[in-house]
């Protein structure tokens, strides 16, 4: 496998268009088309993780924290992050970052922690907002349904826990070919009317590369005409933190000792007690 091979499987999990807008995830350092020997997983991607990563040649490092949030003027070393980098550079190590991509993640690092915890009917906390779009597009009736599908394979069409979600209109288009056109349906120079469908499907933002070439690819006319929205919906699978319900209610100091046993820390740090459970 390729560095971009890990990469497209990890933004299934956790796409990088929903990482908070001050971070910094993805690819930070390497080539996205070099062959992965060995992985190595880590919080951070400090100096010492890179002597790791080498003695156990591991070339690819996946770090939760980016150790690369703003520009470097320069790499001379002064600094831990240079010098990780600078290593990493010098040892052919590629360093990706997953960071708030996954804790947005509706699958990510709050789902586990609710796991370990065995917190149960959970639900996102904040929703992220910004990350449904809409399009509509123009097509011959008797081409929307294949279309349509192919929108959907795309990820086109996908509410909450519903899929192949679309609301259609029919009606009258109309056009007049160009000289250099290669019209499907029409001639050149004569005005046209088709019966068309107009399609509307949402997807999310993540998506939008696919659904487009699904829709270039597969729609019959020669121009495509569509047009994509942002929609201020929230989305209430994506989002920062989870909440849920314990099956047993608990006094929260009891709570706190139970977390702190689960989680294998020996101190936590906690608001004021609310004096109920």
């Amino acid at each position: 496998m390729k560095v971009k091979d890990v990469a497209e499987i990890l933004e299934e999990l956790a796409p990088l268009e929903y990482a908070e807008n001050f971070d910094n995830v993805g690819l930070l350092v390497g080539d996205p088309d070099m062959s992965v020997t060995n992985i190595l997983v880590t919080l951070d991607s400090l100096e010492n993780v890179i002597d790791e990563a080498i003695g156990k040649s591991c070339n690819l490092i996946i770090s939760f924290h980016p150790i690369l949030f703003k520009g470097l003027k320069n790499l001379t070393g002064s600094n831990y992050i240079e010098r990780a980098v600078i290593k990493a550079v010098q040892n052919n190590i590629s360093i990706y970052c997953l960071h708030t991509a996954l804790d947005n993640s509706i699958e990510g690092v709050n789902a586990k922690i609710c796991e370990v915890l065995e917190v149960k009917n959970t639900r996102i906390l904040i929703p992220q907002q910004g990350t449904i779009k809409k399009l509509t597009t123009y097509v011959p009736r008797t081409h929307s349904k294949v279309l349509l599908e192919f929108l959907f394979k795309a990820g086109a069409g996908n509410i909450g826990n519903y899929s192949e979600c679309s609301f259609t209109v029919e009606g009258t288009g109309s056009y007049k070919a160009g000289r250099n056109a290669n019209p499907v349906k029409g001639k050149k120079g004569e005005l046209h009317l088709e019966e068309e469908t107009q399609i509307n499907v949402t997807f999310p933002k993540s998506k939008e590369k696919s659904v487009l070439n699904a829709l270039f690819e597969h729609h019959l006319y020669e121009e495509v005409a569509y047009e994509i929205y942002t929609l201020d919906n929230v989305d209430s699978q994506i989002g920062m933190g989870m909440i849920g319900e314990l099956e047993i209610p608990q006094a929260e100091k009891d709570f706190f000792n139970i977390l702190k046993n689960k989680m294998n820390v020996s101190c936590i740090r906690h608001s004021d007690f609310l004096g109920k459970k």
